[in-house]
């Protein structure tokens, strides 16, 4: 299989020079989603949820509809615990501000040291305002999060557990079911950020025994600005809201206000309602791929990757090439990563340099900054043997 898609879906791909392996910063966008966008703000665009007349009615209606698309896809058990936010860094902070009521002092947080600050920073600033402790899971050497002492980390104390399906620098895929175990043993709340593994492989919530899922709409065909965190609806009940004001509130009065019913009270104010309807349309067009064909041809395309760049002299990639997805990060011994981003751009070749928002991880692995590249459905081997190419030519010029 040399392409899994047409790639004149994707109208940026009418540079045919262009090679683009940077998606999962961001991935491009099939001209399906593009036109939905527009159709929407042509035809149908009205508040959701606030009107009686019939534009607002369609708006609405698409708006729901796309939330039932989501909870298709993830196998949610229902609808209602698909709540729409601006993107999973949003969705780890609104769950590090709910969470907060279900915990107290010495009370303790487990993450890993590959997450992404997303999956950082807001447990770092829970810890600040209530005095919890923050623990982190280490790596073995190949890039795999260490269970082996496992007693250690998941004690009595730890109330939340919240890891990366698939690391954004080293590719791994982490065991996230063994990971459920270990957090229901102790009775934690478990939560998966999976801005990396939505949009590449099968994901269903039930299956993963998680508490709450995290992911982001523009790494998945879909426009930016809108993103879902799914969580079991006992939780959610439970749960105050992060943002106040507009459609999640059920009565207000001068003294006190009560909180719509869920999701509505997690969507304060005017939802990206159009971008909502986007990334539904994004997520029929990869279902009618078959997250399972989108994955195995990832698969291919990073062994194939892997053993073209491996030729390269004095290169050295991170990670493991066994429980990897389309993500590779590496450096080449005498270039800096920023300059041979430039040298690659050169021949409009798009890769990422630096930290990837994931600082302590690049401290784990002794460096400041990897160039990284990533693949989706729209890039073929031919991307990867201009890469090669253009990598070399970059090292006999320096």
């Amino acid at each position: 299989m040399s392409h899994l898609i047409d790639k004149t879906d994707f109208p940026i791909f009418n540079d045919k020079s262009l090679v683009y392996l940077d998606s999962a910063s961001t991935s491009q966008k099939p001209k399906v989603v593009l036109d939905t966008i527009k159709k929407v703000y042509e035809h149908s665009n009205a508040n959701v949820h606030r009107a009686l007349y019939d534009l607002g009615s369609r708006s609405t209606e698409l708006y729901e509809s796309s939330r039932k698309t989501v909870s298709q896809f993830i196998n949610a058990p229902s609808s209602k615990e698909v709540i729409f936010t601006s993107g999973t860094t949003a969705s780890m902070n609104l769950l590090s501000y709910s969470l907060e009521s279900r915990l107290e002092k010495d009370d303790e947080i487990l993450i890993s040291h590959m997450e992404h600050h997303a999956n950082i920073v807001p447990w770092q600033q829970l810890s600040k305002r209530i005095g919890i402790k923050l623990k982190y899971l280490p790596l073995t050497k190949s890039g795999d999060i260490d269970l082996e002492n496992s007693r250690r980390y998941f004690t009595d104390r730890t109330k939340i557990v919240s890891i990366t399906h698939m690391s954004n620098v080293l590719g791994t895929i982490n065991p996230i079911k063994k990971i459920a175990k270990m957090a229901k043993s102790i009775g934690a709340v478990y939560i998966i950020d999976g801005a990396q593994s939505v949009s590449h492989m099968p994901v269903d919530v039930q299956d993963l025994e998680c508490d709450f899922l995290a992911f982001s709409g523009h790494k998945m065909l879909g426009p930016t600005g809108v993103g879902v965190l799914w969580g079991k609806m006992d939780l959610l009940n439970e749960l105050d809201p992060f943002l106040s004001g507009g459609e999640m509130i059920e009565k207000v009065t001068l003294e006190t206000s009560t909180w719509n019913e869920v999701p509505y009270k997690f969507e304060a104010g005017t939802p990206n309602y159009v971008q909502a309807i986007g990334m539904g349309e994004a997520i029929k067009y990869l279902s009618n791929i078959g997250m399972e064909n989108v994955y195995n041809y990832e698969k291919k395309l990073t062994s194939y990757a892997l053993k073209k760049l491996q030729e390269i002299p004095n290169i050295k990639i991170y990670g493991t090439p066994e429980k990897r997805g389309g993500v590779i990060s590496f450096n080449i011994k005498g270039i800096h990563p920023q300059d041979l981003s430039q040298f690659l751009n050169e021949d409009n070749i798009c890769l990422r340099v630096g930290h990837h928002c994931a600082q302590p991880l690049l401290k784990t692995l002794n460096e400041t900054s990897t160039a990284r590249v990533s693949f989706y459905i729209y890039n073929d081997f031919s991307d990867i043997d201009k890469l090669v190419d253009s990598i070399n030519s970059t090292i006999s010029y320096f």
